[in-house]
């Protein structure tokens, strides 16, 4: 094999373990009817049991964020699937509410490392001929195995027998073959003589303060719509669009992902100043189709409301992300970028279990349509900030 073809191999094996640990965060996403029937949840522990999960991501992000500068890219990976195993173990063993929590905040931890390790050493690895696409395969192996987690579970789950177990043990068996890459592949981090461990620093400069704002209302707004649909869209699916199948219920999440993936792609295409804008208003004409999709029960009004609300988020998220990083200094890059992934990944938890906790009381539609109005008005905000801001510019 020459050299060059190794570095494709590598390159592209370290890619899609970036996919297959993301894959195996959201395997519980199809499952979560199956274990309210067997352990009688209500609707609010499913979004309890979801939002472990984040806490999981943002102590990750807050511990580890700059540990693979220090230790090293591989290292770190390791470490990340290590809890991915764990946490497909617990799930394999889980017999009562202490174990799905556990085995999410595990999770949470592996998501947490890999979310910023994985993408820098798969930019790090590209051949020098793949080098302009690394960014967007990294993109795309992050929200690409978020998706094909409800996906798979929801398919072996509805066709296969045993479906609490079959999804959890393809997922060791996966993530024992990807750990073999990681470790034949070549560390790319420099190493300091002696390693410094601490805490990734969360703050914004005041002058960055300007573009993270309406940055974070439209990445939290977009998040949330994320977590809507990994947490509630089963519920959703089963209690008021009566519709069980579990594979149909990947099928929606994925298909969320999926345009994410393709607006974060195809963001690129439009002029920068209008990326932000146009993923707002995106993301508002989508999660209202969404709201009208549970007032109506419409599965094809859901499933439109998932297609354009994803190509939303993913538009919004990246513009966010790109304007942030530019208006940071080099040395607060990482610091301001964590920031804005704990806001993120806060607007995954929180609201979610706002709905839990008001289609206790109000029933899930209301909940669902309430909480889709909320983050329409979210991204008007996002919006709306834009416009004042680019006024006060000129």
């Amino acid at each position: 094999m020459t050299t060059d073809t190794r570095n494709r191999a590598v390159f592209i094996g370290v890619a899609l373990t970036f996919a297959l640990n993301m894959m195996g965060t959201t395997l519980p996403t199809p499952l979560y009817p199956i274990y309210q029937q067997q352990m009688g949840f209500s609707e609010l522990i499913v979004t309890v049991i979801f939002a472990a999960y984040a806490v999981g991501v943002i102590g990750a992000l807050i511990v580890t964020g700059s540990w693979s500068d220090q230790l090293g890219r591989r290292p770190m990976l390791l470490a990340g699937l290590a809890f991915s195993a764990a946490s497909a173990a617990v799930f394999l063993v889980a017999d009562g509410l202490g174990m799905l929590l556990l085995g999410r905040v595990l999770s949470g931890i592996s998501a947490g490392i890999f979310t910023g390790t994985a993408t820098v050493a798969v930019v790090e690895l590209a051949p020098a001929a793949w080098a302009g696409v690394a960014t967007l395969v990294a993109t795309a192996a992050n929200m690409g195995g978020l998706g094909m987690g409800p996906l798979v579970a929801g398919v072996l789950s509805q066709y296969l027998p045993a479906p609490l177990t079959v999804c959890y043990a393809l997922d060791l068996v996966l993530v024992a073959l990807v750990a073999v890459v990681v470790w034949r592949a070549p560390e790319t981090a420099e190493l300091p003589s002696r390693a410094r461990l601490g805490l990734q620093p969360l703050s914004v400069p005041p002058d960055v303060r300007a573009a993270f704002i309406p940055a974070a209302i439209a990445g939290f707004a977009g998040f949330a719509v994320l977590g809507l649909f990994t947490a509630v869209a089963p519920a959703v699916m089963g209690k008021i669009l009566h519709l069980s199948n579990h594979a149909l219920t990947g099928l929606v999440v994925f298909l969320l992902f999926l345009a994410s993936t393709l607006g974060q792609l195809g963001q690129a295409r439009l002029a920068e100043r209008f990326r932000l804008p146009i993923g707002c208003v995106v993301l508002i004409l989508g999660i209202l189709c969404v709201a009208l999709a549970i007032a109506q029960i419409s599965l094809a009004l859901l499933v439109i409301g998932a297609l354009i609300s994803g190509v939303g988020q993913g538009v919004a998220f990246r513009a966010g992300l790109g304007a942030i990083a530019a208006a940071s200094p080099p040395t607060r890059r990482a610091e301001v970028a964590s920031t804005f992934f704990v806001v993120a990944y806060v607007a995954i938890s929180i609201p979610v279990v706002g709905i839990g906790l008001v289609a206790g009381w109000a029933g899930l539609a209301a909940a669902g349509i309430g909480f889709s109005l909320a983050v329409a008005v979210l991204a008007a905000i996002a919006l709306v900030s834009l416009v004042v801001l680019r006024r006060r510019r000129r």
